[in-house]
């Protein structure tokens, strides 16, 4: 099972957009997805039609395990979606988990253990995060093997990336093996000058880390959203399911490259 994180400090860079897509698309290449929402806003959960009003949701699970009482059983929070996506769902209440968190011992491994204990087979744990530093998000980082990091080709989302790597080197203490598999351009216009001076200062910086793919602006991507769909359900012959197909054939191909690296690096050090 590979966990990847879909993160970034800052807001509306497209992590929502590309966790519910990329899913589906990792999904009709014949893998079994779990989709994790780990952001109290809840806009992964909203967008795929889930009510928040539930008994079970990532809030209540991590309460559970935060108490002496019971622990948490994240396969108990699983629900599936109209898409056919299975999701364990956020809710605004997920705030409130920070601050109890910060008094648990070993609380930035909280999730990595809840998800080592599912009993559901998945071959891709896809977690969509906060945007915002702190303890959720550090969970998030620390129980992935990869992060993906959405962009936008603008002045802003460049610069929030020097914030985020400070998180990034925190999770890694956590967790050594914790890499970054890549940056994805979202909305991304070629014709625009500033899309173009972004993207080539992106890859001056961290070279092949930049996915070859580019997600287009396309409205069928919040249509779908609004309809509590995937993309290639909402409109499968649009620009974004075109796009995020091509991201996740990419995608695949970077995991199973890096995961030979990483098997060849043990056996080296072994």
């Amino acid at each position: 099972m590979i966990i990847v994180s879909i993160a970034g400090q800052k807001g509306g860079t497209g992590k929502t957009t590309t966790a519910t897509n990329l899913a589906a698309a990792i999904v009709n290449d014949g893998n079994k997805v779990l989709l994790i929402d780990a952001d109290p806003q809840a806009s992964l959960t909203l967008s795929l039609g889930i009510q928040q009003e539930r008994e079970r949701t990532l809030y209540s699970e991590y309460l559970r395990e935060v108490s002496i009482e019971e622990d948490g059983d994240l396969d108990r929070a699983i629900v599936i979606t109209k898409s056919g996506l299975h999701l364990i769902p956020s809710s605004t209440a997920l705030a409130q988990t920070e601050q109890k968190l910060m008094c648990e011992y070993e609380s930035e491994t909280k999730l990595q253990r809840m998800i080592h204990k599912m009993k559901s087979n998945y071959d891709f744990v896809i977690i969509d995060c906060p945007p915002s530093p702190g303890m959720l998000l550090t969970n998030a980082l620390v129980a992935s093997d990869y992060i993906l990091i959405p962009l936008q080709a603008e002045y802003l989302p460049l610069k929030s990336i020097s914030g985020f790597m400070h998180c990034f080197e925190e999770a890694k203490s956590f967790n050594g093996s914790l890499d970054i598999i890549g940056f994805v351009f979202i909305k991304y216009d070629r014709r625009i000058v500033m899309s173009r001076n972004v993207l080539a200062e992106i890859e001056n910086i961290f070279g092949d880390k930049v996915f070859s793919t580019r997600i287009r602006s396309n409205i069928q991507l919040s249509r779908a959203q609004e309809a509590g769909l995937d993309i290639f359900k909402y409109d499968p012959t649009s620009h974004g399911a075109s796009d995020y197909g091509e991201l996740a054939m990419e995608f695949l191909s970077r995991i199973k490259k890096m995961n030979l690296c990483h098997t060849v690096q043990g056996a080296i050090e072994a």
